[in-house]
């Protein structure tokens, strides 16, 4: 089994990285999809959150209002930190249980959005960022997502900068490319993938210099 950590910044189109990827083959562990179960309406996470925040942060069926929380702590770090003290370990203890059940000789794919911001990259074989410029993320953030260009800046800003990324990456995939160019360097991504997963089965061994 080959661990893979896929992250890269708002934006920068990583969903779409990680949707190519499991077309060729990927298990996919997605840690924003796990980040919503964890806080669905009767869990204990949304109950801490909710304890945290105020039931301010609830849409009108009980479910978490996630643009507002979003509002809330991306402009303010410290309660960033009680949110991701909230949430985290919940992800990580559900994406711990999915690996296990992948068969042994998987590329598991885990895509971590705040990968570098929570010193993540050592629990991975592999790590893959997909990059981005600011400037293509943020066109992308206002145009598709409809944010505003301060909300998109926020959110932007409270991630990791972009040279700290690539300084944890073995694997770049540049994203300010056409989706035919995409696919062919995810395509070729992938063989190396499967190259190094069954180098692994072979001889297991830390993770490879950055290439």
């Amino acid at each position: 089994m080959l661990s893979v950590g896929l992250t890269g910044g708002i934006g920068a189109g990583k969903s779409e990285v990680s949707r190519l990827l499991v077309e060729c083959g990927a298990v996919l562990i997605d840690a924003d999809r796990i980040a919503r179960e964890v806080v669905a309406p009767g869990t204990p996470g949304l109950a801490a959150v909710v304890q945290a925040f105020g039931e301010d942060v609830l849409a009108e069926d009980g479910s978490l209002d996630r643009p507002k929380l979003g509002s809330i702590v991306f402009a303010d770090p410290d309660r960033l930190a009680v949110l991701n003290s909230i949430v985290h370990p919940l992800v990580g203890a559900r994406s711990r249980a999915l690996q296990e059940a992948a068969a042994e000789d998987a590329v598991v794919v885990h895509d971590v959005p705040l990968l570098t911001e929570n010193g993540l990259a050592p629990l991975y074989d592999v790590v893959v960022v997909v990059d981005a410029s600011s400037e293509t993320q943020l066109d992308r953030l206002v145009r598709l997502r409809g944010m505003t260009e301060e909300d998109a800046r926020a959110r932007m800003a409270a991630q990791a900068t972009r040279d700290k990324r690539l300084e944890i990456a073995d694997i770049v995939i540049d994203n300010d490319v056409p989706l035919e160019v995409l696919q062919r360097r995810v395509k070729d991504v992938w063989e190396e993938l499967v190259r190094r997963a069954q180098g692994t089965q072979q001889s297991p061994g830390p993770r490879s210099s950055q290439e």
